[in-house]
């Protein structure tokens, strides 16, 4: 699993293909080298909150930011980002929808529960790498957070 201290994003995706793209774009860009990956809203959930698999890691070392995809086996992203936002030890924790749905009432919903940005994934392979690369470069750069 690698050292679960220092997570600069955690990536919630159950598409393996898309977190493949995103983690290949991650690597390209050498600007961070501490992703972790989780396949589903319980598994984020777990890693937020040090919890089941992930009871050993320092709650305090939250990552620098939550990619999160909104459409999850387990627990999806609306439930995970409600919960995130409503503890006070995660709600600083800034939160980035990365997905699919261009539902309006999804964007609505997001923003209501204290997302940070709304963006649709490109169907485009391309477009998608230079999204995710563009994420990175102003979450990880250019934002600053809490300590």
């Amino acid at each position: 699993m690698g050292d679960l201290s220092v997570i600069d994003i955690l990536l919630v995706e159950d598409d393996p293909n898309d977190a493949e793209l995103a983690l290949r774009a991650f690597k390209k860009r050498h600007v961070i080298d501490n992703v972790h990956w989780v396949k589903d809203g319980a598994e984020a959930l777990d890693f937020l909150f040090a919890r089941g698999a992930y009871a050993g890691r320092d709650m305090g070392r939250a990552p620098k930011v939550v990619l999160l995809d909104l459409k999850l086996p387990k627990v999806d992203g609306i439930e995970v980002l409600a919960q995130i936002k409503a503890d006070p030890r995660t709600r600083a924790v800034p939160v980035v929808m990365l997905t699919s749905s261009q539902e309006e009432r999804d964007v609505l919903e997001t923003y209501r529960l204290g997302v940070n940005s709304y963006i649709c994934k490109p169907v485009d392979f391309e477009k998608f790498i230079e999204i995710v690369s563009e994420i990175e470069l102003y979450w990880m750069v250019m934002n600053r957070t809490p300590k």
